[in-house]
């Protein structure tokens, strides 16, 4: 008759365990997995490479209306403009030489989203934008269902949202869109979506002396904060709208600073004007 070892039972079953355990963890830490490692109560979030600025906005409001110019079109109408892109992972290694030559003289770039994503390529977007001669900054996707807007302004500074008063980096930009993953408004009423963006803005100050930009659309706006008007004397605006004109501005703001006007722009989608000449661009890169 076999002998019952109840140490053995225990000892293969513990080294069963630990096997799972290693296997589940190497899971979690593959780079570019879906649901890549995520930080103390992030939600997982299944595919950060397709959220970038303006990405939801195009599901939810769309392209030019009827009488607009095309989207890729430059639009009209504004005395003193400079030519900028926006990208995140999406679009991977960005020819920036190619840009530059086209009269692009300004880049924002995705560095983050939540508190677990960081863009892969953000040091080939960042570093060859600003290689090239261009003005540049960073943005953060943000999910405010999933963590305080504190911890994710820390997040996002502490992995390439950062300042620095070298005439070339713009402040950084709080991206403030349709969910990709759920509810409008991530679950939040307007009252907490503005408390949200406070705490993320307050905070983004308290580490680098600049007020974020926010990057947002009028409708969006309307519908998650009630179209608050606390943030137009402090935040620049960054406004998408894909046809001709900006249109209506969101409650608080008198005036955008940088219009996001296509997705559908040369060399990568999304293509901005800021709203005045390159002095004054330069003026805000220095605060």
């Amino acid at each position: 008759m076999p002998v019952h070892r109840p140490g053995s039972a225990r000892r293969a079953l513990s080294a069963l365990i630990g096997m799972l355990a290693a296997l589940l963890a190497m899971t979690f830490a593959l780079p570019g997995s879906a649901f890549a490692a995520q930080g103390r109560g992030d939600q997982a979030i299944p595919h950060p490479e397709d959220d970038w600025a303006g990405s939801q906005i195009l599901k939810h409001e769309g392209g030019p209306t009827a009488g607009d110019e095309p989207a890729g079109d430059e639009p009209s109408g504004l005395l003193a403009t400079v030519e900028g892109v926006d990208v995140s992972g999406h679009q991977g290694n960005v020819n920036w030489a190619t840009l530059w030559s086209s009269g692009v003289r300004f880049a924002y770039v995705k560095a983050t989203e939540g508190t677990s994503y960081i863009n892969p390529y953000f040091a080939q977007q960042y570093n060859g934008s600003y290689n090239v001669g261009m003005i540049r900054g960073a943005y953060h996707f943000a999910l405010p269902g999933n963590s305080t807007g504190a911890a994710q302004a820390n997040y996002f500074v502490d992995h390439g949202g950062g300042w620095s008063k070298d005439g070339k980096t713009l402040p950084g930009a709080l991206d403030m869109e349709y969910n990709p993953y759920g509810a409008t408004c991530y679950g939040l009423s307007t009252s907490a979506m503005v408390n949200w963006i406070k705490d993320f803005s307050n905070t983004y100050k308290a580490r680098t002396g600049r007020d974020p930009v926010i990057y947002t659309s009028t409708s969006w706006w309307k519908t998650c904060t009630g179209n608050s008007a606390a943030f137009g004397a402090i935040n620049p605006l960054w406004i998408p709208r894909y046809g001709s004109s900006v249109g209506e501005l969101p409650a608080g703001w008198g005036f955008h600073t940088i219009w996001q006007y296509t997705s559908s722009g040369p060399t990568v989608g999304d293509h901005d004007q800021f709203n005045g000449a390159l002095d004054r661009l330069q003026a805000l890169a220095n605060g």
